[in-house]
């Protein structure tokens, strides 16, 4: 099948398949005489494997991980458990930063009347935060925010 169909069958977009052959994680397809690329079953089922993994938030470093765990047939289970339980614990992590900023903002929230006067501590605790937080915690919220 070529790209497209294949991008139809695995639920991964045509960009994203030539973007995971360019990182490796997936090989490198065939191709036809004219150029265009051609996949089998089983690089479909592992696509959906890949979309599957990045539904559950693995990064595509991990992904690789449990991709080659997965077509070793010999590996132990533990590997793949303890990749997993990382994971969690990393979402288990993101969630509580979430929770904590969630919690700032009710109370901004809270604290501002939302009237016509030009008064407002959402913005003012906003450059609060901003303007005497060190560099490391300013990083840390940026990186919060693209999550």
């Amino acid at each position: 099948m070529n790209i497209g169909q294949a991008a139809s069958a695995s639920g991964v977009s045509a960009k994203m398949i030539r973007h995971y052959e360019e990182s490796g994680l997936l090989p490198a397809a065939r191709r036809t005489e004219s150029g265009y690329r051609q996949y089998d079953v089983n690089e479909v089922h592992t696509l959906r494997f890949i979309r599957h993994s990045r539904d559950l938030g693995f990064s595509l470093a991990e992904i690789a991980e449990l991709v080659s765990l997965w077509q070793n047939r010999r590996r132990p289970s533990r590997q793949v458990k303890a990749l997993a339980q990382a994971h969690i614990q990393e979402l288990e992590q993101k969630a509580a930063e979430l929770m904590a900023m969630k919690s700032a903002l009710e109370h901004l929230v809270h604290c501002c009347h939302g009237d016509d006067r030009p008064e407002c501590p959402i913005l003012e605790g906003l450059a609060g935060a901003a303007a005497v937080a060190p560099p490391s915690t300013v990083k840390r919220m940026a990186q919060r925010v693209a999550l």
